[in-house]
């Protein structure tokens, strides 16, 4: 269950790599949490995030999990729920791809989308129906402001992300009441490995800020968390604007 402050003692993470994913099971084992478990692809690179967590002093756990399989998504993570009630997932996986060769190679573009977008529909749901059969617990599903509105430099990660966002709201409605709560973090620019390399944008932020964000969300039960903050309404004004004048806009 989760402690009065509304953080939760037990936490599955899917996309057990993530470097967002990772600090906030960081921050989140200084304050509470001692389960986690940390869902995906079997690699050193998954074991050595689940080590540096267990000298937190937490009890961690993988699991062989893979977006790109939704026949899987089932077995595999109600195994997890069987274990015991989870009280927060962390949905967290997600391609950024390379615009210009997936506008070239519509077999990449389309692994962008079924990863960001249809694996995270499958996962999603089957976490929401095993957080409501237990009755509590906090679904936090990680967007973008990509989503709000696509760029041209982007537009094939930002359309998935999109579609991400609207399913996430809509599961949050279609849960209210239920005891499942539904957060969408929508952050803007994160300095990552996802991100090396690509030229910075304005507001950029790091995973230690998303992973404070998260915190604040889950203590206030917010149903969207912007990161940073004023990217609320940067976005708004952007979202706004005219077709002609945004397609002009060096974004």
């Amino acid at each position: 269950m989760k402690d009065a402050f509304g953080l939760p003692q037990s936490l599955l993470v899917l996309g057990g790599t993530s470097e967002i994913a990772l600090a906030t099971a960081r921050r989140l084992i200084a304050r509470r949490t001692r389960t986690v478990w940390l869902a995906g692809r079997p690699s050193p690179a998954l074991e050595e995030a689940a080590g540096q967590l267990r000298g937190l002093g937490a009890d961690v756990h993988t699991v062989t999990f893979d977006a790109l399989d939704p026949a899987s998504h089932e077995a595999v993570l109600g195994k997890v729920f069987a274990e015991g009630d989870v009280d927060m997932v962390l949905l967290a996986f997600g391609l950024l791809g390379d615009q210009a060769r997936d506008e070239r190679e519509p077999e990449a573009a389309v692994r962008v989308a079924q990863t960001n977008y249809t694996g995270a529909v499958s996962a999603g749901l089957v976490c929401a129906r095993s957080l409501q059969s237990q009755g509590h617990g906090s679904l936090v599903v990680m967007s973008s402001v990509a989503g709000e509105r696509a760029r041209r430099a982007n537009f094939i990660y930002g359309s998935s992300k999109a579609g991400l966002d609207a399913f996430a709201q809509g599961l949050g409605d279609a849960l209210h009441g239920t005891g499942v709560h539904v957060m969408v973090v929508r952050p803007g620019f994160v300095r990552t490995r996802m991100t090396a390399g690509l030229p910075e944008a304005p507001l950029a932020t790091t995973p230690e800020a998303v992973a404070a964000a998260v915190e604040l969300g889950l203590r206030r039960r917010s149903e969207t968390v912007w990161v940073p903050g004023t990217l609320r309404v940067v976005m708004a004004a952007l979202r706004h604007l005219p077709r002609g004048v945004f397609r002009r806009l060096p974004v």
